[in-house]
């Protein structure tokens, strides 16, 4: 969603490209840059203002930082004043000293908020702490049962009396089954209008007098812009919110709201939701959010998302099968998929410091599609093939079924088992050397490099070295150093 902001404040650094020194002459023509990528990130006006005026102030009032760039200086005091203006630290969500803590979802409808509350609770669980969904929205037709079938997909019961029952009373007996039942988190999925009238902030308020809540959470729109920050700061004056969580965050949003929510309302943005599914919620850590903003990526969340994904005893076992050149079809299936579920190609991308708009939509897009032919291809194998690519290296007949088996052309497939021997061959020098994902010695299933994006390393779909942005394998066959068994996560 930052893209158009990065750009613009790429140019920002550039006027500072080529200077000795900042000063107050060539600060202005960067700060001019600034103030327009801000706006046409759709910032209120007034943060605007005043987050250029003190990045103006530190810029020329900074000292001069003996073997550092000007442009990159400027870039250090943006970047504090991004995580500023954000909240500087993660404020997590509060916890009763007596169970159950007591999580009130508030917001307008069309927001998300039913699908936010699930996936905080899957959040939760996540963290081992058990939840209990309360469904009070009697008013949207279907909203109970959308809320129920979330609930068994998470495996999270769910609380409700139906369509007829009044909303405060649910929230009453959802709080007090909780307790019974030694539950330690109760979210409460209140009911959303078109737009704020009295009815729905009178019903709000008294659920909250009456369940007295530890946390009240404004669901909101990123896609809204600075009209978010705006919806925050009157939800907060007539109810009286503890934050808010940003809902569309990897749609086509240009950032506004993430940047003036916590300016303009006060509170702070707890959680950001970045994709429909129901694990795609995250935790809002100013300082990750400005560092993917101004084009250094997210090694954190990457490594975060990489360790719930990631087996430990697998991801050494797979280490060992990487040293050995013993890597097989099954592994290669096992890391894309692994991957996937990681999010899209795109969404990695933007974690990897140094790849932020450094590759197009269209050549992501054709990476997730050569995946999905590669994938068709290992699917027509039979399972002793996948576990002994060395078979179709001598058989035409099978590459030949294999081909015709998947929709696609021999020499397809013959081109996929090739790569695969060389990217296999590659992945144990660097096995062997400092590059790696978390314990895979290479990006899930590729080797080191991105698919179809001249990164190379993929099967089936060209090669080249390791993609930018890792420190990838040098010399290592030639050291002919002795393998060493690594234990857990590797180096990024």
């Amino acid at each position: 969603m930052f893209e158009a902001l990065s750009e613009r404040l790429e140019g920002a650094w550039k006027k500072l490209r080529g200077q000795d020194k900042i000063s107050e002459g060539n600060v202005q023509e960067a700060l001019r840059e600034v103030r327009r990528a801000l706006l046409e990130a759709d910032v209120n006006l007034q943060v605007v203002k005043e987050f250029v005026a003190e990045v103006q102030d530190k810029a020329l009032g900074a000292e001069v930082v003996r073997g550092v760039r000007p442009d990159q200086q400027f870039i250090k005091i943006v970047h504090d004043e991004l995580v500023s203006l954000m909240g500087d630290t993660n404020e997590p969500l509060a916890q009763a000293r007596t169970a159950p803590t007591i999580v009130l979802m508030a917001g307008l409808q069309g927001t998300g908020k039913t699908t936010a509350s699930a996936k905080l609770a899957l959040h939760l669980r996540k963290q081992n702490r058990n939840a209990l969904l309360v469904a009070t929205d009697v008013y949207r037709p279907a909203a109970i049962d959308q809320l129920v079938t979330l609930g068994k997909q998470i495996n999270v019961p769910v609380f409700e009396l139906g369509a007829e029952a009044n909303p405060v009373e649910i929230a009453q007996q959802g709080v007090a089954k909780a307790r019974q039942d030694g539950i330690d988190t109760v979210i409460i999925d209140t009911a959303g209008r078109l737009q704020i009238d009295q009815d729905m902030m009178a019903e709000l308020a008294q659920i909250k007098e009456t369940v007295n809540p530890n946390e009240v959470l404004l669901v909101v729109d990123a896609m809204t812009g600075q009209e978010a920050a705006n919806l925050t700061r009157t939800f907060h004056e007539q109810i009286g919110i503890t934050g808010a969580i940003l809902t569309k965050m990897d749609g086509d949003s240009r950032g506004g709201a993430a940047l003036s929510v916590r300016q303009i309302s006060g509170k702070p943005i707890k959680f950001v939701g970045v994709g429909e599914k129901v694990e795609a919620l995250q935790p809002f850590y100013p300082e990750r959010m400005a560092s993917r903003i101004l084009g250094m990526g997210d090694v954190l969340t990457l490594v975060e998302k990489a360790q719930e994904e990631v087996d430990l005893a697998d991801a050494e076992k797979l280490q060992e099968k990487i040293l050995e050149a013993k890597f097989d079809f099954n592994d290669f299936l096992k890391q894309t998929r692994l991957m996937k579920n990681m999010g899209s190609l795109g969404g990695i991308m933007k974690l990897i410091p140094g790849m932020a708009n450094k590759i197009s939509s269209e050549q992501l897009e054709q990476g997730e599609k050569q995946l999905k032919r590669v994938e068709s291809m290992i699917n027509s194998m039979t399972l002793q093939e996948r576990k002994n690519p060395e078979l179709l290296s001598s058989s035409p007949s099978r590459r030949r079924r294999i081909a015709e088996g998947s929709g696609h052309k021999e020499k397809d497939v013959s081109k996929l088992i090739s790569d695969f021997q060389k990217m296999r061959s590659l992945m144990q020098q660097m096995g062997q050397g400092s590059m790696g994902m978390p314990g895979m010695g290479g990006f899930p299933g590729m080797g080191g490099g991105f698919p179809g994006m001249g990164g190379g390393g993929m099967p089936g779909m060209g090669g080249g070295g390791p993609a930018p942005g890792f420190r990838g394998y040098s010399g290592q066959a030639k050291k002919k150093k002795k393998a060493k068994k690594k234990k857990g996560f590797g180096q990024l």
